[in-house]
């Protein structure tokens, strides 16, 4: 009996012992950061009324300290979690949701492109990232009560540009093919054997929202955006237009954070960036701006390799090559503790690696191992002309995404910008391609010239809605396909906003001037086509035999009478609303359209449970929450008025959570004055609960209206709430 009660005390002593093991083991094995290089920093921090930072600095240095600085003061808990993810420790930062990002860090080797290439980057671009991570540093040493994961700082520069490493590729689907082979998952998303090789291959497979790699870039789901440019001969006034309207999720490190910079430098910018940014990724300077779409060419490749018995060599052109391997410590938390889970990360020449059931896949995606993108927004930020701004596009660092351009000049543009791989004649690139040969590896990227762009069409407007770059300017001044090689795997997809988008700019310009509020009346337009997916779908709908469903019956009715708006005064746009998003979800993933039936039922159960009725007004089914604030909200998915994704919360109603985010509104007078217009969907302070700036824009966001950017100094100085000095003490 005593040596049971001794055993029984043993044991929970070895219990006791091994529990604080796993929760300190994990901080006691992280190597102290590194702090950046020792410098002086000073920046003023002026907040207009609704809390946006305007940020003066003598160097851009200073400015990106200032930049840090004020965005921890809105937001540290997002930049917390982005500097987490950037050194592999999200899971000991989250849970086992981060765990999967953590090991497409390592797949990715991110650490090491950054080693390989940062001493590379020119003095300036280093000088900023080094002045933004000293920003964030010493909020953190500040405020050592927000800091939920111990030795995670201080940053440095290098910390900052892997986090656009890692994100980068994202944005033009990495996730897909990332996992569909982790998960043995077919790599077109439509069933059948696991890479076949007689299937076609896509590229771009966004999943579903609950998989863990979506908090990297966009909401893969259904990723948005829209943007429009008008030259001054179009517009009854002589006013060059340029109108950002990017569709993002509305929370977490791809949100959108509105900022004004001034340096005397020469930096002068006023646009909005992501967590984890020193520099805006839209918006305007005094001469020009610019806002960016998602795009979607091919631009990632897939290599089936041949491997020997002990998987540690691949054959390359006649020989036997060593496979590349890291053993990976995923460090989970769990509850108190923090668990150590092994995974291994393979590399060959063509790229990472990942071994599954059916076989070993390499994965080659544009902008692999290139630090440039850094370079090339930090020079379009600066630059003054058309001239320069299409010099600094030309250094092509961002691997993929539109570009929609505007100047005072009146110069108008759409870029197709893309990376393009230098893919060689005698392969199909749209499958699975042989790894055991040099012929089939691309190593160099087309040149900006081979870019589709179209600039300045007689048309008078460019737009861009995630669609082709043929379908740009209105019949008579698109792009000629035939112009471009089919191996640059140039996107032919059309969306709702596009059709619409088209149509009415092509309407509204028929008398050859557009005016400043037919323009407006377009970006919150509300409508479909009666054409492409959406069509075919609800015609399928129409279509289904419902006897003896008298409640399905009812809805298909009633659908048949819809007006095709979303605008939220009609019966039926509640049932609309819901239907169409799964239709929408599968054209945009390019899969398969599910089953209309069980879509209807669905949304005729969830309108029943919750309102007791089919036809609900929409605008008390969609809202826009944060906080106490509760407000109803119209548009939908693929509306140019965007209301995307949403979370299905306790009470039914459906909670936007991407879509419409932040929205600017550029124009140029024929002086060459700029004016700007801004609006974000919530404030300010995203995550403060307690600041007034975390909901006092939603009012004006559901309205449709804006506020005013105050760019000009002299004018921020009439309206400005509040300023401090930052810095780190040293001046």
């Amino acid at each position: 009996m005593k040596l049971l009660k001794r055993l029984g005390v043993s044991l929970l002593v070895l219990f006791i012992m091994v529990a604080v093991a796993l929760a300190v083991w994990e901080p006691m094995t992280i190597s102290p950061p590194t702090p950046p290089p020792a410098g002086e920093y000073e920046a003023r921090i002026v907040r207009d009324g609704y809390g946006v930072p305007h940020i003066f600095g003598k160097t851009d240095a200073d400015v990106a300290y200032g930049v840090a600085y004020a965005h921890a003061e809105d937001d540290f808990a997002t930049l917390q979690e982005v500097t987490a993810m950037t050194r592999g420790r999200l899971a000991t930062l989250n849970g086992a949701g981060g765990a999967p990002i953590d090991y497409v860090a390592a797949l990715l080797d991110v650490d090491g492109t950054v080693q390989r290439k940062y001493d590379d980057l020119p003095g300036d671009v280093r000088a900023v990232l080094e002045g933004y991570a000293s920003g964030l540093n010493d909020y953190a040493q500040e405020h050592p009560e927000e800091i939920t994961l111990s030795k995670l700082f201080p940053v440095n520069g290098r910390d900052i540009a892997a986090g656009f490493v890692l994100r980068s590729p994202f944005f033009f689907g990495l996730n897909g093919p990332i996992q569909a082979l982790t998960e043995n998952q077919p790599l077109n998303g439509e069933g059948g054997p696991l890479l076949p090789k007689d299937a076609e291959k896509q590229t771009i497979h966004p999943l579903s929202q609950d998989k863990i790699i979506t908090p990297v870039g966009p909401d893969p789901d259904d990723n948005g955006s829209n943007a429009y440019a008008v030259s001054p001969d179009r517009s009854t006034d002589n006013r060059t237009r340029l109108i950002s309207n990017s569709h993002q999720p509305l929370r977490g490190n791809v949100a959108w954070y509105e900022l004004v910079v001034h340096s005397e430098d020469g930096w002068d910018f006023a646009g909005a960036n992501f967590p984890g940014s020193p520099f805006p990724f839209l918006g305007h300077n005094k001469n020009l701006g610019w806002t960016n779409t998602v795009n979607r060419p091919d631009l990632i490749d897939i290599y089936e390799l041949t491997l020997n018995q002990t998987r540690s060599a691949y054959q390359y052109d006649g020989a036997w090559q060593p496979l590349e391997k890291k053993r990976v410590w995923l460090k989970i938390k769990f509850g108190p503790f923090v668990i150590p889970y092994p995974q291994m990360a393979y590399r060959s020449i063509h790229g990472p690696v990942i071994i599954n059931d059916s076989g070993a896949y390499a994965i080659r995606y544009a902008g692999m191992d290139q630090l440039d993108m850094l370079t090339q927004y930090y020079r379009i930020n600066k630059a003054q002309n058309f001239e320069e701004w299409q010099t600094a596009m030309a250094g092509q660092g961002v691997p993929a995404t539109n570009f929609v351009y505007a100047d005072a000049k009146g110069n108008i543009g759409m870029y197709y910008n893309a990376m393009f791989p230098d893919r060689p004649e005698g392969y199909d690139w749209r499958k699975v391609l042989p790894g055991d040969t040099s012929a089939a590896l691309w190593t160099k990227t087309l040149p900006f010239t081979r870019v589709p762009a179209l600039v300045n069409p007689a048309s008078g407007y460019v737009m861009n809605a995630n669609n082709t770059p043929y379908i740009a300017a209105g019949p008579g001044d698109e792009l000629k396909p035939d112009n471009f090689s089919p191996l640059m795997g140039i996107e032919d997809d059309q969306t709702n906003r596009s059709r619409r988008s088209i149509a009415l700019l092509e309407a509204a310009n028929a008398d050859g001037k557009l005016t400043a509020e037919e323009i407006w009346t377009i970006k919150y337009d509300t409508g479909y086509e009666k054409a492409g997916y959406s069509k075919a779908w609800m015609d399928r709908i129409a279509a289904l035999d419902l006897k003896d469903q008298p409640a399905m019956q009812k809805a298909q009715a009633l659908l048949g009478k819809w007006d095709w708006d979303l605008d939220g005064t009609g019966p039926a746009d509640a049932l609309a609303l819901m239907v169409l998003r799964p239709a929408n979800g599968s054209h945009y993933q390019r899969k398969s359209a599910p089953d209309p039936q069980e879509i209807l039922q669905k949304t005729v159960d969830h309108l029943t449970k919750y309102f007791g009725r089919i036809d609900p007004p929409m605008m008390e089914l969609l809202r826009l929450r944060q906080g106490d604030v509760d407000l109803p909200i119209d548009g939908g998915n693929d509306t140019i008025r965007a209301s995307t994704l949403w979370d299905v919360e306790a009470d039914g109603r459906l909670s936007v959570r991407h879509g419409d985010s932040f929205i600017m509104f550029m124009e140029w007078d024929q002086d060459g004055n700029i004016f700007s217009q801004s609006i974000q969907p919530f404030g300010a302070a995203t995550t403060r609960p307690d600041s007034k700036h975390y909901t006092d824009q939603m009012q004006l966001f559901v309205d449709k209206k804006l506020k005013p950017v105050w760019f000009d100094p002299a004018e921020l100085e009439k309206n400005k709430a509040s300023e401090k000095m930052v810095g780190n003490g040293k001046k």
